[in-house]
C-alpha cells in the first residue's frame, strides 16, 4: 500500500506542477457552471442535479484522455519506465499508483462542484438521496473512464496517440448506447448492458443498484488488468 501511495503522490505532484491540470480543471468548471446556471434559471420550480451529472459524463468523456494520456506514455518516452519497473514495486502497484494519482485530480474537481448542491440547498429543500447517489454514480463513471485512459497510455509511448486511443474507446461505449436505443431485441438489451451511460441513469434518480456496481467494478478491473499485462510484456522483450 505504501508503494501505491508513493506513486500516486508522485503523479499528483507532476499534474499540479504543470499548467495542464489547472487548465483542464478551469475548463471543466466553466462548462459545468454554465450548464448549472442554465438549468437553475430555466427550471426554477424543479431544479435537479441529475441533468448536471448527465452533462458531466459527457464533459469527462473529452477531459479524461487529456489527464490520463501521460500516465505511462510519458514514462516510456523518457525512458523512466525501465527504472520504475526495476524498482522494488509490483506491476499492480505501479498501475494502481498511477490510477489513483489520476483520480485525485477528479476528486479535486468534484470538491469544487459541491457549490452546486449547496446553492440548491440555499434556495430550496432538495432530496439529498439523488444528489449523493448521483455523485457516487458520476465518480464511478470517471473511475471507468480513467481505467480506459490508463490502458491506452500503457500501450504506446506517444501521449497524443494515447489520448486519441482513450477517447476512441470511450466514444465506442457511447456509440454502443446510441445503437442499443434503436434496437428492441436481445442485442439491444445486450448493448445497453455493456454501455457505460445507462448505468449512470439510476444513480441520478437516487437508486444504487448492485448490478450497476458489479458492472462498473468489473469494467475497471478489466482495463487495469489489461494495463498490468501490457507492463508485464515489457519484461519479456
Amino acid at each position: 500500500m505504501r508503494n501505491i501511495l508513493t506513486i500516486a503522490r508522485r503523479e499528483v505532484k507532476a499534474y499540479f506542477a504543470s499548467w495542464m491540470a489547472y487548465a483542464t480543471i478551469a475548463g471543466f468548471i466553466v462548462i459545468s457552471s454554465y450548464i448549472f446556471f442554465v438549468i437553475l434559471t430555466q427550471n426554477k420550480q424543479d431544479v435537479r442535479l441529475q441533468w448536471v451529472f448527465s452533462n458531466m459524463a459527457v464533459t469527462f468523456l473529452f477531459m479524461t484522455p487529456l489527464i490520463t494520456m501521460r500516465l505511462l506514455a510519458e514514462e516510456k518516452n523518457t525512458g523512466t519506465i525501465e527504472l520504475l519497473l526495476t524498482a522494488p514495486v509490483t506491476d499492480w502497484q505501479v498501475v494502481l499508483g498511477k490510477y489513483f494519482g489520476a483520480l485525485s485530480v477528479f476528486i479535486a474537481i468534484f470538491a469544487l462542484t459541491l457549490i452546486y448542491p449547496l446553492t440548491i440547498e440555499h434556495y430550496a429543500n432538495p432530496d439529498r438521496g439523488p444528489i449523493l447517489a448521483g455523485y457516487l454514480g458520476i465518480l464511478l463513471v470517471v473511475c471507468c473512464y480513467v481505467s480506459v485512459g490508463l490502458f491506452s497510455s500503457s500501450v504506446t509511448d506517444s501521449q497524443v496517440v494515447a489520448g486519441f486511443m482513450g477517447f476512441g474507446i470511450l466514444l465506442g461505449f457511447w456509440i454502443v448506447h446510441w445503437v442499443s436505443s434503436s434496437l428492441n431485441n436481445f442485442w439491444g438489451e445486450f448493448l445497453k448492458t455493456i454501455a457505460i451511460v445507462p448505468h449512470l441513469e439510476d444513480y441520478t434518480e437516487g437508486l444504487v443498484d448492485t448490478k450497476h456496481l458489479v458492472y462498473q467494478l468489473s469494467f475497471i478491473f478489466f482495463w487495469l488488468y489489461c494495463s498490468v499485462r501490457i507492463l508485464e510484456s515489457r519484461k519479456w522483450r
